[in-house]
């Protein structure tokens, strides 16, 4: 029998999801209110909106609920992973969104811009208040380094893919960078979704040392496109004179940079999990 929890709105977190709800619904309704852009950075920008607004308002209904008791996966630390990687977004769009879509006499584009700022606040401080848990109280996966390594990896790729248009990739180098973005992105959730749902330890092997293996392997790859994209994309290639602010050649700076901070990650991501595998666990 379902039953109804009225704790879950009236707790911090519960306030602060309600506050971001609300403020996520703002923004892409102000911005839908100026009319469609065709950008792939505005349509990134609405998709996080609609997403944070859609998954914050469905957390709190099946929290209000009871329903979350019932779900086979460890709820809490869905829900401090998903105010992380909302936090993240936020962040991203509310840097994105103004210096490409506002101007001086753009109101509701810079109110947007606001309230994105604010809504970015919130989650931040929804992940302060469900990582502060008691002592002795254990961490799911997507609550620790790890975990945040991979939803940061999975978020950085999203950013490679929106900025990527077609056309660009009429080399093999080019098409090799777009590969290993690709198959990184697609393990990179794989090992999030079997860690979550519990289904590592029916691997016949060890999960965590096939993940180091795939660290090793993404670092390797990923460094190789930070060698082979600049190269290939910038090579007689200098930015136009008559270039604004969506212009394709930026989209190839932008790459270049997500490249390089994937590369810190995944190496750090390795380092990380070579320590905790074969230097924490012999202790």
């Amino acid at each position: 029998m379902m039953g109804v929890d009225l704790r879950a709105l009236i707790q911090p977190v519960g306030i602060m999801r309600i506050m971001a709800t609300i403020l996520t619904c703002m923004c892409f309704s102000l911005v839908a209110t100026v009319g469609h852009v065709s950008s792939p950075y505005w349509a990134w920008c609405m998709f996080t909106w609609c997403f944070c607004c859609f998954f914050t308002l469905l957390i709190l209904i099946l929290e209000f609920t009871t329903i979350n008791a019932k779900l086979p996966f460890a709820w809490d630390d869905f829900t401090t992973a998903f105010a992380m990687l909302a936090s993240l977004m936020c962040l991203a769009v509310s840097i994105i969104y103004p210096t490409f879509f506002t101007c001086k006499t753009c109101h509701r584009q810079i109110g947007a811009s606001v309230v994105s700022w604010v809504c970015f606040g919130v989650y931040a401080g929804e992940v302060a208040l469900t990582r502060l848990r008691p002592s002795g109280q254990r961490s799911g996966f997507l609550s620790t380094l790890p975990g945040i390594m991979k939803m940061l990896e999975t978020f950085l790729a999203c950013l490679i893919f929106t900025s990527l248009e077609e056309g660009q990739f009429n080399s093999p180098g080019l098409q090799w960078c777009v590969a290993v973005y690709s198959l990184c992105f697609i393990f990179a959730i794989l090992i999030i979704l079997l860690t979550i749902t519990q289904l590592t330890s029916f691997f016949p092997f060890s999960f965590d040392k096939l993940v180091i293996v795939y660290n090793i392997l993404a670092a390797v790859m990923y460094l190789t496109t930070m060698v082979i994209w600049p190269l290939y994309s910038f090579r007689n290639n200098k930015r136009p004179s008559g270039c604004g602010h969506l212009c394709a050649w930026d989209k190839l700076v932008v790459v270049t940079f997500m490249t390089i901070f994937n590369v810190i990650v995944y190496t750090l991501d390795t380092a990380y999990s070579i320590r905790l595998v074969f230097c924490v666990s012999d202790q």
